[in-house]
């Protein structure tokens, strides 16, 4: 079975996502720096992790950012 996990900077936000075990990314620890948390890819109780995404660690799900407002001419 893959499992999927999402990279977040400082701020929660999502800057890389790897299929990898949580024991490859513990064994590896100078390859894997910094928040690592899982995502589920055919889970339809929780969202798959995007490059740009918000991880919310009350609901432990991710958040799309915001869709900007289309610019008028």
């Amino acid at each position: 079975m893959r499992t999927y996990f999402a990279q977040l900077n400082d701020q929660n936000i999502v800057i890389d996502v790897h299929v990898v075990t949580q024991e490859f990314i513990d064994a590896n620890p100078d390859r894997y720096t910094g928040v690592w948390v899982e995502t589920f890819y055919n889970n339809p109780n929780k969202f798959y992790a995007g490059l740009g995404w918000t991880y919310d660690y009350d609901t432990q799900d991710f958040i799309a950012p915001p869709i900007p407002e289309p610019i008028e001419p």
